[in-house]
């Protein structure tokens, strides 16, 4: 691969990378804020169901941005070494 192209990709990855972090940034705020809403929804004496299934499926998501994210480090890691 040409320099150019090399730092093409490279420059490709970092805006990758940014997104990625951003997902990261979003998703513990949603989680924070759905955890917050359980409590004040179980202090009113609210049924929590449908709120813990979104909380549970804000982790999933969760899990796949950081994993995301964690393959985009590597791979750029793996382009300076």
């Amino acid at each position: 691969m040409s320099d150019l192209l090399r730092s093409d990709f490279r420059a490709m990855q970092l805006r990758h990378l940014d997104e990625a972090e951003r997902h990261v940034a979003e998703g513990e705020r949603h989680i924070a804020e759905q955890e917050e809403r359980i409590v004040g929804l179980a202090r009113l004496g609210h049924d929590l169901a449908e709120a813990k299934k979104l909380l549970e499926n804000f982790y999933e998501c969760q899990v796949l941005h950081i994993q995301h994210r964690n393959r985009i480090r590597r791979e750029l890691e793996r382009q300076v070494a």
